[in-house]
């Protein structure tokens, strides 16, 4: 999913923002490419928790990771 579609609703700082915290779960969970449907809910999770409040970088991470889930 790419988050250009918010480019109006949101600055580019939080764009990259976003990006750079979803490239880093896609990463732990493994999604590939090729997992479009998966890579898609992550995406929209990921705007969910921006959205609702969590703006800086490590708190977004861990509101999604699932080692913070796995810790907790």
């Amino acid at each position: 999913m790419a988050f250009s579609r918010y480019i109006s609703m949101f600055t580019s700082d939080d764009l990259n923002l976003v990006q750079k915290v979803f490239d880093q779960l896609c990463q732990e969970r493994r999604l590939a490419l090729k997992d479009k449907e998966q890579r898609d809910q992550l995406a929209r999770e990921v705007m969910e928790a921006f959205e609702d409040g969590f703006t800086e970088e490590s708190e977004l991470w861990q509101a999604l990771s699932k080692r913070r889930r796995a810790k907790a």
